[in-house]
């Protein structure tokens, strides 16, 4: 089983209605209860990281799937989860049981956020392919829903949250490659999570929600902001221009490139209506959380990346 294969199953379900106010293309689904709240859903894997780091892969996939929540303006209540691995009888298979569940289960604690169920199956075939798929259920009322979306010339672009540093680099990429024993060494590929952090943003993220100046927040998952800010303007039919001098660095003599593609967890990238960015900083600095303003919305439909006062990047958003 694969996403590939699954896709054309997966494709055949439901996803409009009469309560369903967001379906595929946002960082969640959103259906209304009652009385004008909603629940937004998110479930994800993380498979290939926790297989060569099986605590901070796991830690790190709730802790993603959390921002994915509340960059919705949803407030996360409840996590769940779905583990495979193999027979038990293999050493192997019983550490990663045992530090993925204590991954899992630490960082929901440390944010607060309880994991009220799970499966766990144990299985021959799993060996050495581990499947760790986990969800979160939060709350939102429908006049507070966020969108990941970025418009409006001039508006000013800001991350949000923790600084960058080189970890996570190529995670995109490593969670599509076959898991061999060299696996093991790519480490360096696997996010290292702050679960105190998350819960400062989370609470910054929610008061933001709030705000009428607020255009569109997204987390910085796959990628970093390459991704966040290609998504953003590509829904929001607009154009980007990144200062990638701005970003505050947790590392020295980092590359345009490892900027670009860092997975530091605990970010966001935030877009707001000029003339609001005092306002801005003051909810950030109040959570204790870095804010800068690292990029402008342009009219190119481009993301520009600038380094050294040189243009180095300038592509499509929605390639």
């Amino acid at each position: 089983v694969s996403y590939k294969s699954t896709k054309k199953y997966l494709s055949k379900l439901y996803t409009e209605g009469t309560h369903v106010v967001q379906g595929p293309g946002e960082n969640a689904g959103i259906v209304e209860i009652k009385n004008g709240y909603c629940i937004a859903l998110r479930i994800e894997s993380h498979n290939h990281p926790i297989f060569i780091d099986p605590y901070n892969g796991a830690a790190t996939g709730v802790g993603g799937i959390l921002r994915d929540i509340f960059t919705m303006g949803a407030r996360p209540i409840a996590c769940l989860n779905s583990l495979r691995f193999g027979s038990l009888d293999n050493e192997r298979n019983r550490f990663l049981l045992e530090h993925v569940v204590a991954g899992i289960g630490d960082y929901g604690n440390c944010v607060g956020i309880p994991t009220v169920g799970g499966e766990v199956v144990i299985e021959d075939s799993y060996s050495g392919n581990p499947l760790v798929n986990a969800m979160t259920v939060g709350i939102v009322n429908h006049d507070h829903v966020i969108s990941a979306t970025a418009y409006g010339v001039g508006n000013p672009v800001f991350l949000v949250g923790s600084t960058t540093g080189r970890d996570g680099v190529h995670g995109a990429t490593f969670a599509s490659v076959e898991l061999t024993e060299e696996s093991e060494s790519n480490k360096s590929n696997v996010q290292v999570g702050d679960p105190f952090t998350e819960k400062l943003l989370l609470e910054a993220s929610l008061e933001l929600g709030n705000k009428s100046w607020l255009i569109g927040m997204q987390d910085m998952g796959a990628a970093g902001i390459t991704c966040s800010s290609a998504e953003m303007t590509a829904k929001g039919k607009s154009g980007i221009t990144l200062f990638l001098n701005k970003v505050k660095l947790r590392e020295n003599d980092m590359s345009p490139y490892e900027i670009m593609l860092s997975e530091s967890q605990e970010r966001m990238l935030v877009v707001i209506k000029k003339g609001f960015e005092k306002e801005l900083i003051e909810i950030f600095d109040k959570w204790d959380l870095d804010c800068t303003e690292i990029g402008i919305i342009n009219d190119k439909k481009n993301v520009e990346v600038i380094w050294n006062e040189k243009v180095i990047a300038d592509i499509p958003s929605n390639s």
